[in-house]
C-alpha cells in the first residue's frame, strides 16, 4: 500500500491468500501456496504475460520459497528480480528439527546469490547472510517490518481498554494483565506457550499477586487449546478481530521467544501501542533498544526467574512514552522510501 503511493504496483498472489478489500491496484490470484511450490511452474508464462502487459520494470519475490520462479522469470523476461527475506528460512527449519534443513540452506543461499537485490528484515539476518553466503553487500539492504501508528496511544485510551478487558473477563481492578499473541502453529510461538505454562506460571505464582495471561492467536492445535483452557491463570481468546483492544488494555506484553530468526512483528506492534514489554534477547532481534526507551526490557534467553520478575516490574509502573524516533524508524512510509533508494543500483 505504501509502495503504491509512490510507484505503480501489481500483485500476483496465492489463490488462498486474497488481497485485502482496500487494495485497489491490479491483482492476480494465480499462485499456489508455497507448500505446493512446484505447481507454480504452471503460472510461469501467465506471469510473463502480466510482466509484459503491465510494463513491469522489476519484480519482488516474498520469501525464498519461490526464488527458483524468480530466476526462471528473469531468464524469460530479462527483468531484474528482488527477494524480500522475512527470516532465514533454513534456520527455522533447523529449529523445527527438519532433517533436510541443510539442503534448504544450500538452496536458499543459491537463490539469494542469484537475485539482483536482497532485502533482509533485520540487521542480524543481513550481516549473517553477507558473511555466510558471500553476498555482495552492495546488493543487500534492510527492509524491516513497519507500523501505521505514528504516536503513542493516549493514557485515556489505554485505561478505557483496560477497564473493558477487566469487565469482560470478570476480573477485579488490581489484576495485572499480561499479553502474548501470535500465530500459534508456528514453532517459536508454540515453544513460547510451553515456556509460559511450564516455566513462567510457577514463578509468577510465587509473587502472590493477582494476574492473568491473555493469549490471542490463530491456528492453535486441539492439544494446546486443551492445555491453555485447563490453566485458570490463562485466558485463551483464540483469534480476535481487534488485537488493538488487547495491546491498549494489557499492562505488559510478554515475548518469551527463543527460536527463529527475523523480526517479531508482535513485538513491534506492542511497542507501537506504547505497551510495556518484556522480551528475551532473541525475541527482540531487529529492534534497536535505543529507540524504545524503558518501554522494552530485555532478559537473557532462558533466564525465566529474571523474566518473571521483570513482568511484574513492567506491569506495575508507567514507562515513559515510546520515543518519536521509534515511530520514525518503523513508519511504513519511511521504510518504503529507503527501499526504493536502495533499488536505484539495480
Amino acid at each position: 500500500r505504501e509502495l503504491a503511493k509512490l510507484i505503480p504496483v501489481v500483485l500476483a498472489i496465492a489463490k488462498d491468500n486474497p488481497a485485502r478489500p482496500e487494495w485497489k491496484g491490479p491483482v492476480y490470484p494465480i499462485l499456489y501456496h508455497h507448500k505446493k511450490g512446484p505447481a507454480n511452474l504452471l503460472a510461469l508464462f501467465r506471469l510473463r504475460k502480466i510482466i509484459q502487459t503491465q510494463k513491469i520494470d522489476l519484480f519482488c519475490i516474498e520469501h525464498s520459497y519461490l526464488g527458483w520462479l524468480g530466476i526462471l522469470l528473469r531468464w524469460i523476461t530479462r527483468k531484474p528480480f528482488v527477494i524480500r527475506s522475512h527470516n532465514i528460512e533454513a534456520h527455522r527449519f533447523r529449529d523445527m528439527q527438519k532433517a533436510w534443513w541443510p539442503l534448504y540452506q544450500w538452496y536458499e543461499k543459491q537463490v539469494h546469490r542469484k537475485a539482483d537485490f536482497n532485502f533482509f528484515i533485520t540487521q542480524e539476518d543481513h550481516d549473517w547472510a553477507i558473511h555466510q553466503w558471500n553476498l555482495d553487500k552492495r546488493r543487500c539492504s534492510i527492509l524491516t517490518y513497519g507500523t501505521d501508528i505514528t504516536q503513542p496511544v493516549s493514557e485515556e485510551d489505554k485505561l478505557a481498554a483496560r477497564v473493558q478487558l477487566l469487565k469482560e473477563n470478570g476480573l477485579p481492578a488490581p489484576t495485572r494483565l499480561f499479553l502474548f499473541n501470535g500465530t500459534l502453529d508456528y514453532l517459536p510461538n508454540t515453544d513460547a506457550l510451553r515456556i509460559i505454562v511450564s516455566e513462567l506460571l510457577p514463578l509468577l505464582h510465587g509473587y502472590q499477586l493477582p494476574f492473568r495471561i491473555l493469549v490471542c492467536g490463530s491456528r492453535i492445535s486441539p492439544q494446546w487449546r486443551d492445555v491453555l483452557q485447563a490453566c485458570p491463570d490463562i485466558l485463551f481468546k483464540d483469534f480476535v478481530p481487534d488485537i488493538s483492544l488487547y495491546l491498549k488494555g494489557a499492562d505488559c506484553f510478554i515475548n518469551p521467544v527463543t527460536l527463529g530468526s527475523g523480526i517479531k512483528i508482535k513485538q513491534v506492534d506492542a511497542l507501537a501501542h506504547n505497551l510495556a514489554s518484556v522480551s528475551t534477547r532473541s525475541g527482540a532481534r531487529g529492534i534497536d533498544t535505543s529507540l524504545t526507551g524503558d518501554t522494552l526490557q530485555l532478559v537473557d534467553d532462558y533466564d525465566w526467574p529474571a523474566f518473571a520478575e521483570q513482568m511484574f516490574r513492567q506491569a506495575n509502573r508507567t514507562p515513559s512514552p515510546v520515543p518519536e524516533s521509534f515511530y520514525q524508524f518503523f513508519n511504513w512510509g519511511q521504510i518504503v522510501q529507503k527501499a526504493l533508494l536502495s533499488l536505484q543500483t539495480v
